[in-house]
């Protein structure tokens, strides 16, 4: 696969207000099927511009107000972009994988256990509950963790040897390049290090693909090394929100992990993983002021962690549905001097072994980096 060409000042401007506004699409079955509910950002539907595929949000009420109107694709897979019913583009639906055609010998899907991201990145929800998701007074308030499991798109663990199983056909038919694991939190103590051990160890003895292992941080700073020595490549540990009256709002239930906490995690983890090896999650627009998300990105930084900032996608069925996707100029006041700053640190997402940074698909973010 080539790399892709460096964005261009519209291309970059285009993907970061397509995520921002959404897309209408006139087809809505064109290319990889969008992904509906479950962990993480979601509502979304691949798309490529000039090169890059992004995720873009499909199914939430902003999209279905958005002046961005995908026409139906040609043979090829293009549409034309319009905005406000004037053509200012033409972008790229990434046809379905071969995988999700294949089932496991007890019937499950393929796609139930592992799903594309972006263009070539295997990501899954190891594990589909979560301690706080039941709880209103606990539960993240952007969180759909349990609505594709409720509504039947996913199965609520998937065990070790089925991940090894789509993770090897995916690398095989599909050339998947790197994987993200993910999981709701079990337990307060590993907080699901110990499931991201046990699914990495048998994904990496059935392929040779890069994993990143994603959880809350662990109560023991040993796990980094166990999660290292599984065969996970690069760690994620979510903030979300930087500032405690924001992470208290919005997610009660994980705020009782102190922010100094995650800190001190990430010190440890980058002495496990290595600078630019660890990254964070911080959704832009759930009430942190820029200047709050860009003095955490910094801080962040100066640990040898990468902060992948992306914009908040208000997720039908949550409590936070009807809460505002944040404007595109909002986004470009936090994207283009972080990418600065991520330049000048020279940490760069294409130097990432694996994750959500790497993949960069969820934000524009990679597109500031000069």
């Amino acid at each position: 696969m080539k790399p892709s060409a460096p964005p261009t000042s519209s291309s970059q401007q285009m993907m970061t207000e397509l995520q921002s506004l959404g897309l209408r699409l006139v087809d809505p079955k064109a290319g990889v099927a969008s992904r509906r509910g479950g962990a993480g950002p979601s509502d979304h539907k691949a798309v490529t511009i000039d090169g890059r595929t992004i995720m873009v949000p499909v199914h939430t009420s902003t999209a279905w107000t958005s002046p961005f109107v995908a026409a139906a694709p040609d043979a090829n897979g293009t549409s034309a972009l319009l905005r406000d019913g004037v053509a200012v583009g033409r972008i790229g639906f990434p046809k379905s994988p071969r995988f999700y055609a294949l089932q496991t010998l007890d019937g499950i899907p393929y796609s139930q256990i592992a799903m594309l991201h972006g263009a070539d990145v295997l990501a899954t929800t190891v594990l589909q509950t979560c301690i706080r998701y039941e709880s209103r007074k606990k539960t993240c308030k952007f969180c759909a963790i349990g609505q594709s499991l409720a509504a039947g798109r996913t199965i609520a663990r998937k065990t070790p040897e089925q991940l090894a199983e789509v993770a090897r056909a995916a690398v095989l038919l599909d050339g998947v390049k790197h994987m993200v694991m993910t999981t709701g939190t079990p337990n307060a103590t590993d907080r699901g290090a110990e499931i991201l051990c046990e699914s990495a160890f048998a994904v990496k003895a059935a392929v040779d693909l890069p994993i990143q292992g994603q959880c809350e941080p662990p109560d023991n700073d040993a796990w980094f090394q166990r999660m290292k020595a599984a065969g996970i490549d690069a760690l994620g540990m979510h903030l979300e929100a930087v500032t405690p009256e924001v992470r208290a709002r919005i997610m009660p239930g994980k705020a009782t992990v102190p922010v100094e906490r995650y800190f001190d995690a990430f010190v440890a983890a980058v002495g496990v993983f290595g600078r630019g090896q660890v990254s964070t999650y911080i959704l832009a627009g759930l009430g942190d002021t820029v200047d709050s998300i860009l003095s955490t990105c910094e801080r962040l930084i100066g640990l040898g962690v990468y902060p992948f900032v992306v914009p908040f996608v208000p997720i039908s069925g949550t409590p936070l549905e009807d809460h505002p996707a944040p404007e595109p100029a909002l986004m470009r006041s936090i994207l283009a001097p972080l990418g600065a700053m991520l330049t000048q640190a020279g940490m760069r997402s294409s130097e990432i072994k694996a994750g959500c940074g790497k993949c960069g698909a969820c934000s524009s973010l990679a597109a500031f980096e000069a």
